[in-house]
């Protein structure tokens, strides 16, 4: 391209005037010669010698083309801006110079045959510049160039992105981690540097017509134990799983220490049956008996036949525990270690045998209500429940399972409720009643109100769960609301020292005790576990009561002894109703009598049952006379107006003695012979309250009672008729009016009264205690009143009687006299009867 000198025109010099005066060069350029010619500014040159004109490129400031006045001036002329606006074309740009101007390609375009300049839009043939051609290596670290119009940028390799502390760099991108999920799920992402491979997962292969590798890729499970690429011991058999395998114990087998469940080196061992030997030093037949048959059990067990083989053992140890036999018969602390034994045995058993069980779970019943609830399972986190008929078990699996994960866990629960029989007396820990301010159950034990049931795991270290275990009890026995001194306890069965053991607290909590008697525990270990309502009776004792009970019953004794030799010795009033109130009063004395002296004798437990025996047939006699004296009493009522009552009396006589003294002695008889263990209580020679063994004594009195109250309101509408039918038979009337003043009174001496028994409840509860006690501890009085002071004829033999008293008593204070002053005399040969009056005149 030319300069840009090259673009200014050669102007001639022109002549100013004839006389050829040099030409003056105002413009700058450099003059040849001078000649004569008008003077011109700076960018103008002259014309015709006179005149001045600017140069191409230029104006004058006047807007004149041609001038002379020689101050004017030219100024350059701006191409590129207004009003001219000289266009270049596209992609280039115009540039004004000192007198001219040139167009130029903007940067990133060039003109195609070369060069830099051009002067018009025609000549513009501006193309874009393609650097990435030009120089291929202008983009460095992993980057690559990428033109664009007029510029070029540098970009990432695929599978790179930039450097977040340095732009120009690039560094990896991890297609795997990304989250943008490039493979299939049936396959493994596998990064590389600048990309990524899917890969079959290990236990998965190509699905028929996949490659391996691209993005693409589909894997299909790889069946190992099928192909033999397994690596299961001879012990195991091999399960496929997707993508894997696993190898599980051969049914009958179980893991062997140390070994995990896992799919290359699971080992395992053939399950045994555990050993169980008897308790050592108790004597049981029944004991003996059912280890017997535990042995031959043994002997037959077979792995393939666990679940059999668990329901033989349960329905052995129903057996066991709903007739127990001998076993009632043995002392307390025999029969807690039994209890022991057969509970910790018991769990051991059935943990070992549940090792060759499936998965799954097992639920067994037995007729005396011995129940197993028992669950096989695999690791996982939910919650288990097992239920049975009056209590549920709520725990997370993951606070039984294995720690190592190795094989599936076992939970089980099973409920005795047989046991009960051997631990209903068992006593409360001191540390348990001391945290409970039970201090006063020192001597007597809490009640056993729910079943006994026991938990166990696949493993024996259970005493710090990981999370609580929840019971939840239906209580069994009769249940009422707690009293402030009674409380209701989540307990569980500690081994102690001696292989026995007792009631402890530790671990566990009562969350709620509800009146329709349902209560919820929550304990942090297992072991067996029941609920106890314990009631400190030692700090509920009422002195008050306990002076009534002393008073009126040794006040009755003394009217019963001396109502029964008025019986005896009167004459006049023997006859059949007389020897019903003698043998009543016979009953009761001898009753009081034994509840007064022996009631506490609980040292020896044979002597306790024997008097607990006793006061049972004792008491039962004296209801069964109150019946008597009821039937007698509705009878006279009856034949009031009958003057023989031969018939009747032959009747009574032949009955009431068999009846009296017979059907006591048939009852406890049976109870005794049926339920000898139950007499005599470790803190009172009573009944037992277990499997409503005192309802021997309580239903045949709440019987009597009943029928007695019947005759009595027979005999009240008898008397009352015949009061209305009598009105000229003054004596009659009079009769028949101390006739039913002695049928009131007979509402004590029939024993009705002892119905308050049942109504001591609620507010008026022990102002009720207080007149039970008052009235039954007096029924003696009432008896001694009614047939002895209320009769005229004991009246008029105790008139007989009373001047014999007296005359037998002085004739004793004169012997006595006499003795003393015939051992006065001193004539040893003198014999001589002194007289009343001779001590006296001395």
């Amino acid at each position: 391209m030319s300069e840009i000198s090259d673009l200014v025109p050669d102007i001639p010099c022109e002549w100013a005037s004839q006389d050829h005066l040099p030409c003056l060069w105002l413009s700058g350029w450099e003059s040849q010669e001078s000649s004569p010619c008008a003077r011109c500014p700076r960018h103008a040159y002259c014309i015709n010698g006179t005149s001045c004109r600017c140069n191409p490129g230029f104006m004058s400031l006047s807007g004149k083309t041609i001038f002379k006045n020689p101050s004017e001036v030219c100024t350059d002329i701006n191409e590129c801006g207004p009003p001219h606006h000289l266009s270049c074309g596209n992609l280039a740009a115009c540039h004004s110079v000192e007198g001219s101007h040139y167009c130029e390609c903007i940067s990133g375009y060039e003109l195609l045959p070369g060069g830099t300049m051009f002067q018009s839009e025609q000549e513009n043939t501006c193309k874009d510049v393609e650097e990435c051609k030009k120089n291929p290596g202008i983009c460095k670290n992993r980057r690559i160039c990428v033109n664009t119009h007029g510029s070029y940028v540098c970009r990432c390799q695929p599978g790179f992105e930039p450097e977040p502390r340095d732009p120009k760099s690039c560094k990896d991108v991890d297609e795997c981690k990304s989250g943008r999920r490039p493979c299939h799920p049936s396959t493994h992402c596998l990064n590389k540097v600048g990309g990524f491979e899917c890969r079959c997962r290990p236990g998965w292969k190509p699905a028929p017509e996949s490659p391996e590798g691209p993005n693409t890729t589909v894997c299909e499970d790889l069946d190992e134990c099928s192909s033999g690429r397994h690596q299961c011991d001879n012990s195991t058999i091999c399960v496929n799983a997707q993508g894997s395998y696993r190898c599980t114990c051969r049914p009958g087998w179980t893991l062997k220490p140390g070994f995990q469940n896992n799919p290359t080196d699971t080992v395992c061992e053939e399950v045994t049956f555990p050993a169980w030997a008897p308790p050592p030093g108790i004597k049981s037949q029944s004991l003996s008996k059912f280890f017997e048959k535990f042995q031959n059990l043994s002997r037959k067990f077979t792995a393939s036949e666990a679940r059999g083989t668990i329901r033989t053992l349960i329905q052995d140890v129903d057996e066991l525990l709903g007739a127990p036999g001998d076993l009632e018969t043995l002392p307390r602390s025999e029969q807690r270690c039994v209890a022991t034994h057969l509970l910790g045995g018991l769990e051991d058993v059935l943990r070992g045998l549940s090792r060759a069980l499936p998965g799954g779970p097992l639920t067994l019943g037995s007729p005396a209500g011995t129940e197993l609830s028992l669950e096989v399972q695999k690791k996982t986190d939910r919650n288990v429940t097992l239920r049975q008929n009056r209590t549920q078990m709520l725990l997370n699996w993951d606070a039984v399972s294995t720690p190592d994960g190795s094989g599936a866990s076992v939970v089980g629960f099973i409920s005795t409720p047989g046991v009960a029989t051997l631990l209903g007396e068992a006593p409360l820990s001191p540390d348990a009643k001391k945290l409970m301010g039970l201090q006063g159950l020192q001597k007597v034990p809490a009640m056993l109100i729910s079943e006994v049931v026991s938990a166990f795991t696949s493993s024996k270290d259970t005493q710090n769960l990981s999370s609580p275990v929840t019971f939840i009890f239906q209580n069994v026995s009769p249940w009422r609301a707690a009293r402030p001194r009674q409380k209701v306890l989540c307990v569980f069965w500690e081994r102690g020292q001696d292989d026995c053991g007792h009631w402890a607290t530790r671990g566990c909590v009562t969350l709620t005790a509800t009146d329709s008697g349902s209560t919820t525990c929550q304990c942090s270990h297992l072991s067996s576990f029941a609920v106890l309502l314990a009631h400190d009776h030692t700090q509920e004792e009422d002195s008050l009561l306990t002076i009534i009970t002393y008073m009126g019953l040794g006040l009755s004794l003394l009217c019963l002894l001396l109502a029964a030799l008025t019986f005896l010795l009167c004459k006049a009033i023997q006859n059949t109703s007389t020897s019903i109130h003698l043998q009543l009063s016979l009953c009761l004395f001898l009753a009081h009598l034994l509840f007064l002296t022996a009631i506490d004798r609980t040292e020896i437990r044979v002597l306790c049952a024997i008097i607990a025996g006793a006061l049972h047939y004792l008491y039962l006699a004296a209801f069964t006379w109150m019946l008597l004296e009821g039937l007698n009493l509705f009878l006279t009522a009856r034949n009031l107006m009958v003057v023989n009552y031969s018939s009747v009396n032959r009747a009574m006589k032949k009955f009431m003695f068999p009846v009296g003294y017979g059907v006591p002695a048939v009852i406890v008889g049976v109870s005794a012979a049926s339920r000898p263990h139950l007499y005599g209580t470790t803190t009172r020679c009573w009944l037992y309250t277990r499997k409503g063994f005192q309802w021997t004594f309580f239903g045949p009195v709440v019987a009597i009672c009943s029928i007695n109250l019947a005759f009595f309101l027979m005999v009240l509408w008898i008397v009352r008729s015949k009061l209305s039918s009598l009105n000229s038979d003054v004596s009659t009337i009079q009769n028949t009016r101390m006739l039913t003043f002695k049928a009131t009174a007979q509402l004590f001496i029939l024993g009705c009264t002892w119905c308050l028994g049942l109504l001591q409840v609620g507010p008026a509860a022990k102002l009720l205690a207080y007149l039970f006690t008052i009235v039954n501890t007096l029924q003696g009085v009432f008896i001694f009143l009614v047939y002895c002071l209320l009769s005229q004829q004991v009246r008029e033999q105790y008139r007989k009687w009373l001047p014999r008293i007296r005359r037998s008593k002085v004739e004793s204070e004169k012997y006595t006299l006499s003795s003393r002053a015939v051992s006065d005399d001193p004539k040893p040969n003198t014999v001589r009867t002194p007289t009343v009056s001779e001590p006296l005149t001395d």
